[in-house]
Order: structure tokens, then sequence, then C-alpha cells
């Protein structure tokens, strides 16, 4: 992220994310969050100059319910993308290769992430 407290309303505020810790990044004292994520793996959100400059997504949360995952998200205030080159549903949910179906998402700085269920 480019901004730290932009990074904390958006993973915080809107993805309902809980913090781990807290730490420095590179020079910027409290640059960086640790954040819980569905118990197992975290996300390692920090400030860097270079934030929202990859096209490829980032991370992607495998879930049982989609649709009221994205729902939840919407109702938060997070938008979903959708790309010219698939079919998407009115929530912004298009199918998946090999089955199942996918959402994406991007936080301020146009990081891209993904919601996957098999359903």
């Amino acid at each position: 992220m480019s901004d730290i407290a932009r990074a904390v309303a958006f993973y915080e505020g809107r993805l309902g994310l809980r913090s781990l810790r807290s730490a420095p990044s590179a020079h910027i004292p409290d640059g960086s969050r640790i954040y819980a994520s569905g118990g197992g793996p975290a996300l390692n959100v920090y400030q860097s100059v270079t934030a929202g400059t990859t096209e490829a997504t980032l991370a992607t949360w495998y879930v049982d319910d989609l649709d009221e995952i994205v729902d939840e998200l919407t109702a938060a205030g997070v938008d979903f993308v959708r790309y010219e080159q698939f079919e998407h549903d009115p929530k912004g949910i298009t199918a998946r290769a090999g089955g199942g179906r996918i959402a994406w998402f991007q936080d301020p700085d146009g990081n891209t992430f993904a919601i996957e269920a098999d359903v």
C-alpha cells in the first residue's frame, strides 16, 4: 500500500480482517500489519512505493458461500472488478476455469484479490 493508514481503513474497516500485529516496514515505523486470514496463513500488508504496480491477483481466499461473502463485502463498500473477457452476474461473480466461481476486488491502490468457491 502506498499509505498504511489507508490500508488499515480498507483491510480492517471494509474487509473486516483482524490485525495480529503491527511492525516497522523499511524506514516507516508502524508501516506494516499482519492480518489473520481464515485460521491459516497470515496476510502481510505493508507500505511500499511499488504498491499497485502488478496486474496479477495477489491473494485468493477460498470460501464456502461466495454469494454471502460478496454481499457482506459489497455492503461494507467493496467494489467488485468486472473484466471484459468474462461474463459476470449482477454481483460481479463469474465462472472459474475448471469449475466453481470467482469474484475479484481491488484495494485502494489497485492491488487485486479474489474470493473463490467450488460451487
